[in-house]
């Protein structure tokens, strides 16, 4: 009996033999609609992304030389003194490129500040600002500051006049100064006034500031009006300032005043937070602010001898303060939520 040939049931050929039918069963079926082979994987489109024309990357390495080169020539003016101050220690070059850069993403982000009415502040000469003041923390002031820094199509700056506790304290009174804040006395408003400058003022003092929760946006008395007597003097309008948001930022529910009066500070405030969650319980909450600037009251219609009339100062006086409580209303009924 002869040898029988065993043919391997898949060998090399056969599959050679095979692979052209399989090839085209599977064209057929693709070609059908709504048909895929069995062996096909479809996969998505890669995004087509531009390439950087050739005049984007020349500009953009220009771009990062000019800061570079600011950058230097800023810490060498530093460096050197080579930088002006005025006769209250306000350094602008110092304000400008790095204080406003450090609070500015604290009102741009996290209270996410909303600017109202800033063209009612004068574009060039002296005007004062008066605001309501709140929060336990003065950090309503300081979003003032970027409010008008910011959004003032003028670009003015504004001067705080702060209580003396700032300027006793180390590190934040040469900040304070830096910033263009001095103390709060009629003599320097009136001189920063008379010079052209905006200046702002919160009468309610630490009244305002370290009042309960329960009497939050309900004005303190504005003290004597002397800074309605400031104003006439330097014959500048006053601008009510109005801000909502602050009050919530440390919700004060008791004050231990006798840890105050041993610490020799106005107040020590006890919150959800403070002193329970320790520097933790500091952090302020993410409330959702309104600044807005209203209708500036004209005082340079006024004799000389008007700053010393009584009278006139109660009723200016009364004119601010009820225009301010009136927009605080005005924003709480407009206001959807505390934090949004």
């Amino acid at each position: 009996m002869a040898d029988a040939k065993v043919i391997p049931f898949d060998d090399d050929r056969s599959r050679a033999r095979r692979r052209p039918a399989r090839a085209a069963r599977d064209a057929a079926v693709r070609a059908l609609p709504g048909q895929q082979g069995p062996e096909e994987t479809v996969f998505p489109p890669r995004p087509v992304t531009a390439p950087e024309s050739a005049e984007e990357a020349p500009e953009r390495r220009a771009g990062w030389e000019r800061r570079l080169a600011g950058g230097l020539a800023f810490l060498r003016r530093r460096v050197t003194g080579e930088y002006e101050v005025d006769e209250f220690g306000y350094d602008k070059e110092l304000t400008d490129q790095v204080l406003m850069s450090l609070v500015r993403p604290l009102a741009e982000k996290y209270f996410r500040v909303e600017v109202k009415g800033v063209e009612n502040i004068p574009a060039e000469g002296g005007a004062l600002v008066v605001a309501n003041h709140s929060g336990t923390l003065p950090l309503d002031g300081l979003m003032m500051q970027v409010a008008v820094h910011d959004h003032h199509p003028a670009g003015r700056h504004l001067r705080l006049l702060a209580a003396d506790l700032v300027f006793m304290l180390p590190v934040v009174n040469e900040l304070a100064r830096k910033a263009g804040h001095t103390l709060a006395c009629a003599e320097d408003a009136e001189r920063l006034l008379k010079a052209g400058e905006i200046v702002g003022v919160m009468p309610e003092g630490f009244k305002g500031i370290g009042k309960p929760f329960g009497e939050r946006y309900k004005l303190q008395r504005f003290g004597r009006g002397g800074f309605v007597s400031t104003a006439l003097r330097a014959g500048v309008p006053i601008v009510p300032c109005s801000i909502v948001g602050a009050e919530e930022i440390y919700p004060m529910i008791g004050n231990a005043k006798t840890l105050a009066r041993v610490l020799g500070i106005p107040y020590f405030p006890i919150t959800p937070t403070f002193p329970w969650l320790g520097p933790l319980g500091a952090v302020p909450l993410p409330t959702k602010w309104t600044i807005q600037f209203g209708e500036p009251i004209a005082t340079d219609g006024y004799p000389p001898e008007a700053a010393e009339d009584p009278m006139l100062m109660f009723n200016l006086t009364d004119q601010v303060r009820e225009q301010i409580q009136h927009t605080l209303y005005k924003l709480l009924v407009q206001r959807r939520s505390v934090f949004f």
